[in-house]
Order: C-alpha cells, then structure tokens, then sequence
C-alpha cells in the first residue's frame, strides 16, 4: 500500500513531463518544421526533423532502444512498413528506427485535433476515417502519390490501439493491400515494451529499455489468390509469437 502511494505521484508527475516534452520539443523545432511542410518534396527534412524530435522526447522520458534486422533494408526501395501499436510511443520509435527511408504515416483523422501535434500530423500523413468508405479509398490515391515519390508507408494494422489485456489485436487489411495494390515488400516489426513503457493508462510507465525486431520482409509475388488475406494472417501469427514468446522469457 505504501509502495503504490509513493508510484501514484511519480507516475502522473511522468505522464504530465511527457506530455510536456511532447509540446516544448514541437515549439522549439517549430520554424524548422513549418518550413519543412510548404512543399511535398521537402517531405525528407521533414522525416529528418521528426527523427530528431522523437530521439529528444525517448531520450527526455529515460527510454533507450534497440532493434535486431532479420533482413536488410535495400536503399532507393520503398516499403510498407506494420506494426503493432500499445502505447503513445510507437511513433517516435518507429521514426527512430527507420533511418533512411523516409515513410508516411496512415493514422486515424481524430489525431489531427491534438494541439500543435495535429498541426503537423495533418499536413504530413495520410488520414483515414474507417467509418467512411470514400476516406478508405482516397488513402489509396494518397499513398500512390507518396510511392511515386519515393516514400515509404507506415501502419499500425490495430487499427487503433487494444485493451491493455489484449496482446495483439485482429488486423485491418488497408496495409496489406497497399503492398499488394502497389507490389511493395511490407516489412513487420515487433515492439516489445512500449506497453510497459508508456501505455495509455495513466497511472503507469517508467525509464528503460524498448526492443524492437525488424523481421524478414513479405513480398507480394510469393502470393497467389487472396494475397493480402494470407499476408495478413502471417504477419498477425508472426508478430502474435514473438510477443507471447518474449513473455516467457
């Protein structure tokens, strides 16, 4: 009982410093960042200034990182990069660990409405509104234009982020299409502890340590009839097991 009454003051002074760091990071990079937007082909500054951005918010809330490649990621070639999403962290780790290969983010619009965050969040990524039909199809058109550009494109499959019981929640196939669709190898990672990181219960979190394993790439060719759905049941089964194994260990 005592413990917990020390934890509880330490965790809401942790939670309110990240969101703190979040906000003071933006402001000061704030010029940079908002020259980086005025055009579509400055889009790679901008990545660069976003890896920057996440690097200072993981190294501000204590957390440092590593990632283990099954398989290396060829220069000039664009991927469809998957994940799976359990915490407010997943993003600056992603941009942290992809490091020339600048991708877009295909997120949820309701993030746009985030002060400051959502300025740029709008601006640079592709927004999907799942109970619409037509926002699903104009992430297509979205997501060809950045292709054509040279762009890499990242999702986190969830669809939104699961219960905190729920290991690794059933995946939507926008992803897994796109890589299909555009004949893109797609690329899944596994996070490991940015649920006991940061997770999206308040009262939780702490300094340490975020794994992450950049597994072998799919490649769309090795598929026949119903090629997304079979990508997308590997890919769940694959992440699935290298959580519940890094459980056990």
């Amino acid at each position: 009982m005592l413990m917990k009454l020390i934890q509880y003051p330490l965790w809401i002074f942790y939670r309110i410093w990240f969101y703190v760091l979040v906000g003071i990071t933006i402001i000061i990079l704030f010029p940079l960042l908002f020259v980086s937007i005025l055009k579509s082909s400055w889009y790679p500054f901008f990545f660069k200034l976003a890896r920057l951005w996440a690097k200072c918010i993981l190294i501000g809330m204590g957390f440092y990182w590593s990632i283990k490649w099954a398989q290396k990621l060829e220069k000039d070639q664009s991927y469809i990069f998957v994940a799976n999403h359990t915490s407010m962290t997943d993003i600056m780790l992603m941009f942290v660990i992809i490091k020339d290969h600048p991708f877009v983010f295909v997120g949820k619009k309701e993030l746009a409405r985030i002060p400051l965050f959502g300025f740029f969040y709008k601006r640079t990524c592709i927004l999907v509104d799942r109970s619409n039909a037509k926002s699903r199809q104009a992430v297509f058109r979205s997501a060809q234009k950045r292709i054509e550009r040279g762009l890499s494109i990242c999702i986190f499959p969830e669809g939104g982020v699961p219960k905190e019981s729920v290991t690794l929640d059933r995946f939507k196939m926008g992803a897994f299409r796109l890589a299909v669709d555009h004949n893109l190898p797609l690329v899944p990672i596994t996070f490991f502890d940015n649920k006991k990181r940061l997770s999206y219960t308040f009262f939780s979190g702490s300094p340490g340590k975020m794994r992450a394993i950049g597994h072998s790439f799919l490649n769309p060719d090795n598929y026949k009839k119903d090629a997304a759905k079979k990508m997308s049941n590997e890919v769940y089964n694959l992440l699935l097991n290298s959580l519940e194994s890094s459980k056990t260990k």
